[in-house]
């Protein structure tokens, strides 16, 4: 097998991360999602650049599955980030992800997903907590959180992975 020396696979995948940051820009415009559409953002909570509450880091110390849909607040986008504030137990906090820390995307509305390969931490890296920081649905919580979710509807992503 030859090598691949123009990395097409690296190619692709910053392609598919270009789709989901437009995607994130044009939302952010009106700050609603048309119709039935309603993401689910899985990002790697240690990746350098993640900027969550400690709280949030404690609960989701690698990965952590966030829904945007009804209440999401200040969706922002930057070049290699978004911001977004979402509510968690009735608790606002604003988080920060760098678009190289998204680990899937899904829109079910629509049946889209994508799936992107993780990227590696440097040794000694951690995500950096953030006095403020905001989310609105997460992946699987501690049986403990669970039970104080006051109501809240928890999101897991299996259905959508690839066995």
């Amino acid at each position: 097998m030859s090598v691949d020396h123009i990395r097409y696979d690296l190619l692709t995948q910053q392609a598919l991360r270009a789709v989901v940051r437009r995607v994130l820009i044009d939302i952010s415009k009106t700050g609603v999602l048309p119709g039935e559409h309603h993401f689910y953002i899985t990002f790697d909570t240690r990746a350098a650049g993640v900027r969550i509450s400690k709280r949030l880091h404690e609960q989701y110390p690698e990965e952590m599955t966030i829904v945007l849909q009804h209440q999401f607040w200040g969706l922002e986008i930057g070049e290699e980030s978004f911001s977004v504030t979402l509510s968690f137990n009735n608790r606002q906090e604003r988080l920060t992800v760098p678009i190289e820390a998204i680990a899937g995307f899904a829109d079910p509305a629509v049946k889209f997903v994508l799936q992107f390969e993780a990227t590696e931490l440097e040794e000694g890296e951690a995500a950096k907590p953030v006095e403020k920081v905001a989310a609105s649905a997460t992946r699987k919580p501690s049986a403990a959180a669970a039970a104080t979710n006051n109501g809240a509807d928890v999101v897991t992503l299996d259905a959508f992975r690839k066995k």
